[in-house]
């Protein structure tokens, strides 16, 4: 079921576009105040949404586990992870209906009807943790919380180098299907990047590094009848680490300062 929560993954996406996440609910804890929320359950995950659709980015992490994350960033890391941050707000509705709450002493869940991913006719309730810190309740659980103060204000950064590298795998596995599909209509050889492209069988975001971060290359050899792929970050240490390899043995990664990853048997050297 999908969730619609920025969590971990997010950049795990921010990358990937939710940045759809969900989180289960954690532990019932001891309250860590007596007094009354200012804000319900309800009304804090009604605001963080409005925010994120409205794109104050500042204003709706601070009504969540990642608010350590966000407040120390400098307006030049803020614009540096605007696009990711803006990929989310796109896939925000203006408007979520919220079916109900549930408060267990210093946690809370909040459940909210949305349109399903392939028919919107049709709605999924998705749940949203929240805790009580401070007597402000806040929108997340205790593991998210203690990844998020762990890493401070490189969580986003770090996240995003997560959530590429973690695409990049999906990305040349579906580049070894495409090759496959690709040589079955040309005689048993394998096509270029920009080939197999052109033929719809993998998205164009492969040929450039805006959305992927990485820089793809399909290496073939003299006949065309083998091929090895290679995927480097665009800007090493920024929007991943790993350079990856691929051949008909499988993935290897490794960090090598952003270098392309050498392997005994590449297609280009053949």
């Amino acid at each position: 079921m999908r969730r619609l929560i920025i969590a971990q993954s997010f950049i795990v996406l921010v990358l990937g576009g939710l940045i759809c996440l969900g989180i289960a609910p954690a532990r019932a804890q001891t309250p860590t105040s007596a007094q009354t929320p200012a804000r319900s359950p309800s009304d804090t995950v009604r605001e963080f949404y409005k925010a994120m659709h409205d794109k104050r980015f500042r204003d709706a992490f601070a009504m969540s586990v990642y608010k350590p994350a966000i407040e120390g960033l400098k307006p030049e890391q803020m614009e540096d992870l605007r696009a990711d941050f803006e990929r989310v707000a796109g896939i925000v509705p203006e408007k979520i209906e919220i079916t109900g709450e549930q408060i267990s002493g210093a946690e809370a869940s909040v459940f909210i009807k949305v349109p399903h991913e392939d028919d919107p006719t049709q709605f999924d309730t998705n749940t949203t943790p929240l805790l009580l810190v401070d007597g402000t309740w806040i929108i997340g659980d205790k593991e998210s919380q203690a990844l998020v103060n762990k890493a401070g204000n490189s969580f986003f950064f770090e996240a995003r180098i997560t959530a590429h590298h973690d695409e990049v795998k999906t990305m040349l596995q579906r580049i070894s299907v495409a090759e496959l599909l690709y040589s079955q209509k040309h005689n048993g050889l394998f096509g270029e990047l920009t080939a197999l492209t052109a033929a719809g069988l993998v998205p164009q975001d492969a040929e450039g590094t805006e959305s992927t971060g990485y820089r793809f290359h399909v290496n073939l050899s003299k006949d065309a009848k083998s091929y090895t792929v290679g995927a480097e970050p665009a800007q090493y240490g920024r929007t991943g680490r790993l350079s990856f390899f691929m051949d008909q043995s499988g993935i290897r990664s490794g960090d090598i300062g952003g270098k392309p990853l050498l392997v005994k048997g590449d297609a280009k050297n053949q």
